[in-house]
C-alpha cells in the first residue's frame, strides 16, 4: 500500500510541475481547504462521541 501511495504522489508531483503557477496555487489552496474541513469534521466527531 505504501508503494502505491508513493507512486501516486510521484505521478501527481510530476503533473504539477507542468501546470502554470496560478493553476497550481488554486489547486493547492482547494486541497488545503478540503483537508482543513476534513480535519475539523473529524475533530468535532470525536468530541461528540466522548
Amino acid at each position: 500500500m505504501l508503494l502505491v501511495a508513493l507512486l501516486a504522489l510521484g505521478l501527481l508531483a510530476g503533473a504539477a510541475a507542468h501546470l502554470p503557477g496560478p493553476v497550481f496555487l488554486a489547486a493547492a489552496a482547494a486541497i488545503a481547504g478540503w483537508l482543513l474541513l476534513f480535519g475539523a469534521r473529524e475533530r468535532l466527531g470525536r468530541t461528540r462521541r466522548h
